[in-house]
C-alpha cells in the first residue's frame, strides 16, 4: 500500500484533476451502481454531505436510536446543516419500518418538522458490527419511494455486510439514495471515505466539501491507499468476522450472534475493563458505562486473537 501511494500519479483535487483520486471515485460509484463519488478524508464529512444532499435545514431524518450520525459525530448535522432527527430504538441496531411507518412526518404545513429522509447504519457500530438484513432494506426502499422521501446508508463498514452475507455491492446501492463509505477501518487505508449517489448530490456535496474545509490538493497519495485495499483487502474481511467470534467466545459472548467484526461485551465497570485490559497489552473501547467495545482488524493476526481472547478472559473473570 505504501509502495502505491509513493508511486501514485497525482494532480490537483481541487480543480478535479488528480488523476488516482478520479480512479477511486469511478470505481467506487461503479460498485455500488451510482453514478459518481466524491473523496472525502473522514467519515464524518462524507455522512454530512450525503444526508445535506437529502435533508434541508428545519427538515428531520428519521435514524436508530445509536445511529453514528447521531451519537459519535459531535451534533455536526445540526450545527452544520441545520437538520433535525427523532429516532426508533432496536437492541441490534435494526431496522423498526412500523416504528419508521409511524413517525414519518409528511408535508403538513408550516407546523410540523418535515420528514425527508431515513438513515440506515449497516454494519451498526454500537450495536456490535449487526447487518441490516437485506430483505428489510427492500421493504424500506419500497416505502420510502411510496412516500416519496429519501434513503442514506451510513455504510463505514458495508465491505463486512457485503462479505458477511454475499449481498452484491450493487444491490446495496440500488436501495439507498446516497452512502458513506470507509476505506480506513477494516480495508486498512490510512485515511479516507467517499460520499456516494447521484452526479448532481456529488457536484453539489463537492462545493460544500470546500466549504467545510475539505478541499485537498495532491490526494491522489491516499487515494492510491484506497486502490490497494480494494484490490487486496476486501475479502480478508472474513478472517476479522472469524477472529471477533473467537473473542466473543472468550468472553462469554454468544459467537454465534458475532455477524462481523464487532464484539460489544456487557460488564460491570467498563471504565475498569478497559484499564484492566490495557495494563494487561490489550487495547479495548468503553461504549457506554457498562459496555466495552472489541474490534478485529487487518493489523489483528490469529495469534493475536487468541493471546487477546485468553488475556481478556482473564479480566473479566477477575471484575465479575
Amino acid at each position: 500500500m505504501r509502495r502505491a501511494m509513493a508511486e501514485a500519479e497525482v494532480g490537483d483535487d481541487v480543480y478535479d484533476e488528480d488523476p488516482t483520486v478520479r480512479v477511486l471515485q469511478d470505481r467506487v460509484a461503479d460498485l455500488f451502481g451510482k453514478e459518481a463519488a466524491l473523496f472525502c478524508p473522514t467519515g464524518s464529512m462524507a455522512n454530512v454531505l450525503a444526508l445535506g444532499s437529502l435533508v434541508g435545514p428545519g427538515q428531520e431524518v428519521l435514524c436508530e436510536a445509536r445511529a453514528h450520525v447521531l451519537r459519535a459525530e459531535l451534533g455536526a448535522h445540526g450545527a452544520l446543516t441545520g437538520l433535525t432527527s427523532r429516532t426508533w430504538s432496536h437492541p441490534r441496531g435494526q431496522l423498526d419500518l412500523a416504528a419508521i411507518e409511524d413517525m414519518y412526518a409528511p408535508d403538513m404545513g408550516p407546523f410540523f418538522v418535515r420528514t425527508t429522509a431515513v438513515a440506515v447504519e449497516n454494519t451498526h457500530n454500537f450495536a456490535g458490527g449487526t447487518v441490516v438484513p437485506v430483505e428489510d432494506l427492500r421493504a424500506l426502499r419500497a416505502w420510502a419511494d411510496s412516500v416519496g422521501i429519501g434513503v442514506h446508508t451510513d455504510g463505514a463498514r458495508i465491505w463486512n455486510a457485503h462479505v458477511a452475507t454475499g449481498t452484491p455491492l450493487k444491490e446495496y446501492g440500488t436501495l439507498t439514495d446516497s452512502l458513506a463509505v470507509c476505506l480506513s477501518k477494516g480495508l486498512g487505508a490510512p485515511v479516507g471515505s467517499l460520499m456516494v449517489g447521484s452526479r448532481d448530490e456529488v457536484e453539489e456535496a463537492r462545493v460544500r466539501r470546500k466549504r467545510l474545509g475539505g478541499g485537498m490538493r495532491q490526494v491522489g497519495i491516499l487515494a492510491a491507499a484506497g486502490l490497494h485495499a480494494l484490490d487486496h483487502h476486501v475479502e480478508r474481511l472474513a478472517e476479522d468476522h472469524e477472529h471477533a467470534r473467537l473473542l466473543a467466545e472468550a468472553c462469554g459472548v454468544d459467537p454465534a450472534g458475532v455477524e462481523t467484526n464487532l464484539v460489544v461485551v456487557d460488564v460491570p465497570d467498563a471504565v475498569d475493563v478497559v484499564r484492566r485490559a490495557a495494563d494487561a497489552g490489550v487495547r479495548v473501547g468503553a461504549v457506554g458505562p457498562q459496555r466495552v467495545r472489541l474490534l478485529t482488524h487487518l493489523d489483528v493476526s490469529r495469534a493475536d486473537a487468541e493471546s487477546a481472547a485468553s488475556i481478556l478472559a482473564g479480566v473479566l473473570g477477575a471484575t465479575a
